[in-house]
């Protein structure tokens, strides 16, 4: 594609800035998300904080010739979920969101030496453009429901009690009463919200000039926001709760300084509960995941190599990829206690806006370490509803999936190997195959479906390799 500004371009000083915030602000939901799952006292600002550094080390580690964020990853929830729950308290528990991130880290350094000693030519015999472009499609594709989830609700919620009806192991029915949390916002005025969003990030890309063209994303959110905020305020006035789209109360409990992960964990270093039998099963947790991540990285990478025309598998190479994922991400769990990974969120901002430059990305991430510190502004940035970051991601994560089909355009589907390969991924990943192992091993659609896919393209080309 046209890239605006290429990889090794910097913008000029004001642009920079704007450009970054939009990137920050494409990042944000999710990065901010997977603490709030985890609960236990995790701090969002910390998380952005060790996103941010996790971001510079990754871009050290690649030679400052890759373009994309680093933010908490989702795969690692039901690990981070595992430290906890066996952890003898929450500052152990805080002790095993370290020693995992350091084993998933060192999974990245020893696929990376591998990679550095054979090179890259198996990764693309294993997985060729057929593979690899419908894998891409799905990292898009599993996303969208989130996106539509999102553009249908408002984020000021309230608690539910349901009187519902339990059969006991005797047979008898008993009346039990369970408590759940629903926004209070209609859906069709959230939807509204959501629509105006997706409308002017699309009329900014398509038909804006100069810098409209490049920062659809600030306008369309700020758009989005000013619709929410007028129904909120309207709604706040009159008592009227289907119009209360933005929950304004976060800045009653707005913190200044990021709880930094380190701090407790190293107190759960000196209770003495961190033994080997611990350790164990947190490197059981963690362990496989960064395997099922490491697939996962290698189609972001395919994916943004052909956004920005450039081979990052062989320049600055698969194995500074790996370096700099598997190390940025325990450098982020240090500071936020969440492993990071590259974003899809990340990788549609740079296509839809044609911003490739490394610089913009090394902005974007001393923003998030500064804002983590400015209360005010994280607070702001977590009041943005559900609704508007959902028409954003309806453009962000669709990009994906247009992405991945187009590194389909050179295979030959008329050839029933390339047809088998490809339509099994996309049914596997689209129909939501993922597997739990042990309770705690979770393997993505994602994964499941770039596995599948991958058996399926041996099978059936076994006899042309034999030839």
């Amino acid at each position: 594609m046209n890239l605006v500004y290429g990889v090794k371009d910097r913008p000029k000083f004001g642009q920079l800035i704007v450009f970054a915030f939009q990137q920050l602000l494409a990042i944000l939901a999710a990065t901010i998300a997977v603490p709030t799952i985890v609960g236990n006292g995790m701090s969002q600002s910390a998380a952005l904080f060790g996103a941010g550094v996790g971001t510079i080390v990754y871009l050290a580690f690649t030679k400052f010739r890759s373009p994309v964020f680093l933010g908490s990853s989702f795969a690692f929830l039901g690990s981070m979920f595992a430290a906890f729950g066996g952890a003898v308290s929450v500052s152990v528990g805080y002790a095993g969101l370290l020693i995992g991130a350091c084993f998933a880290g060192l999974v990245y350094v020893v696929i990376a030496l591998i990679v550095k000693a054979a090179g890259v030519n198996w990764i693309n015999k294993l997985m060729p453009a057929v593979v690899i472009g419908p894998t891409v499609a799905i990292i898009g594709l599993s996303l969208a429901g989130n996106a539509i989830g999102d553009l249908m609700k408002g984020s000021v919620t309230k608690e539910v009690v349901e009187q519902v009806a339990v059969i006991a192991e005797d047979g008898t029915a008993q009346i039990v009463e369970q408590t759940s949390t629903v926004p209070v916002a209609s859906h069709w005025i959230a939807l509204l919200c959501g629509l105006v969003t997706m409308f002017v990030v699309i009329l900014c890309s398509v038909y804006g000039k100069k810098m409209a063209k490049l920062i659809p994303f600030v306008i369309g959110i700020a758009a989005g926001y000013c619709v929410a905020a007028i129904f909120t305020l309207i709604g706040n006035a009159t008592g009227n709760e289907a119009l209360q789209i933005i929950n304004f109360s976060l800045f009653q409990n707005m913190k200044w300084v990021p709880d930094f992960a380190f701090i407790e964990a190293f107190k759960g270093f000196g209770e003495g509960g961190v033994n080997g039998g611990y350790i164990a099963t947190v490197a059981v947790a963690y362990i496989p995941v960064a395997f099922v991540v490491f697939a996962e990285h290698i189609a972001d990478h395919k994916n943004l190599s052909s956004i920005i025309g450039q081979d990052l598998l062989t320049e600055p190479g698969l194995h500074r990829t790996l370096l700099g994922d598997g190390v940025g991400s325990i450098a982020g769990a240090f500071f936020g206690g969440c492993p990071n990974t590259t974003y899809g969120e990340s990788v549609g901002c740079v296509a839809i806006t044609g911003n490739a430059s490394v610089v913009t990305i090394l902005c974007t991430a001393f923003l998030a370490i500064a804002a983590s510190f400015f209360g005010p502004f994280v607070t702001a940035l977590a009041t943005i509803p559900s609704c508007v970051m959902g028409g954003v991601c309806i453009t962000l994560y669709g990009f994906i999936a247009v992405s991945g089909l187009k590194m389909l355009q050179p295979v030959d589907l008329n050839d029933n190997r390339n047809l088998f390969s490809a339509s099994v991924i996309l049914i596997a990943g689209v129909g939501g195959m993922a597997l739990t192992i042990a309770g705690t091993i979770t393997l993505t659609e994602v994964a499941c479906a770039l596995i599948l896919g991958i058996i399926v393209n041996l099978l059936v080309n076994l006899k042309k390799t034999k030839n």
